[in-house]
């Protein structure tokens, strides 16, 4: 299938197709894959991500899924991209990652129906929709910090087009180990039902990213930790946590909270009742 990279290339922004080993420019310059400083392979003009999709992940919190899906919206400036730096700012704990599907845009999108949708998406790529769940207490609702904190948005590696989304696996990993388990089977909701879903109000501009949700076992990761998300077909996106060199301002907004509902969240429903200790501060 074909897929297009966007690499930065003696300074400039240069896009790419993957050739064995190396990554191809159109003006025939090569680089080795391994070696490459990959961005973000689409610029969009807005992220929207869908809460819950995955029945795995409805299943892990016991609640009932809504009877249509909601969203929120990630910044821009959360974007990044393949083999980039992941970023836990100092006093937090909980950040956690959530190996997901892109829908990427190909035109201009507004009031078509999930029938029409498909001949508007340009293709998709692999996400992990990075949550800092610290400040869930005070943004559950726009999830502003949470999910659209710097760095919590890495695409990658590449956009990859003409795939068909039925029956593919997609897979988390972190430092090798497997962590999430999916199907892109298990959607409630499919990519052409919640590109028309949003276009009914929302116009979709080339570029714009979906975000269809992630499966079950989403749990905090370290300063230190590799994660990876595959997905079938799409290739492996992976990023590494480090830890952020100052803390959380204090003398503004709401703090960082350890609450149950952060709890509950961050490590995947009733933790309490599983025997599961929260992290120790350190």
């Amino acid at each position: 299938m074909p897929e297009i990279r966007r690499i930065l290339l003696d300074g400039a922004v240069v896009e790419v197709r993957p050739d064995g080993p190396d990554l191809v420019a159109r003006d025939g310059r090569r680089v080795p894959e391994s070696a490459a400083h990959h961005l973000p392979p689409v610029v969009p003009s807005k992220i929207i991500a869908v809460h819950l999709n995955h029945r795995s992940r409805v299943e892990e919190f016991g609640i009932a899924l809504t009877a249509a899906p909601t969203y929120f919206h990630k910044p821009l400036s959360a974007l990044n991209g393949h083999r980039g730096a992941v970023v836990r700012p100092e006093g937090c704990r909980y950040l956690n990652y959530e190996g997901e599907v892109a829908i990427v845009i190909g035109r201009t999108c507004r009031n078509v129906s999930p029938a029409e949708a498909g001949a508007y998406i340009a293709g998709y790529t692999v996400a992990n929709d990075f949550g800092l769940h610290d400040f869930r207490d005070t943004d559950a609702g726009s999830m502003l910090r949470v999910k659209g904190s710097d760095t919590l948005a890495p695409l990658g590696p590449g956009l990859v087009t003409d795939w068909d989304f039925r029956g593919k696996y997609l897979r988390t990993y972190v430092n090798g180990r497997l962590v999430q388990d999916g199907s892109t089977d298990e959607m409630e909701w499919d990519m052409h039902y919640l590109v028309a879903d949003i276009a009914r109000t929302i116009t979709l501009n080339p570029g714009d990213v979906l975000l269809s949700g992630t499966p079950a076992n989403s749990r905090p990761v370290e300063p230190g930790d590799l994660v990876e998300v595959e997905v079938e077909g799409l290739g492996r996106l992976a990023n590494h946590v480090v830890a952020g060199p100052t803390a959380i301002r204090t003398d503004v907004g709401a703090q960082v909270t350890a609450s149950e509902e952060v709890l509950s969240t961050a490590l995947g429903g009733d933790w309490e009742f599983r025997g599961i200790r929260p992290p120790k501060r350190s």
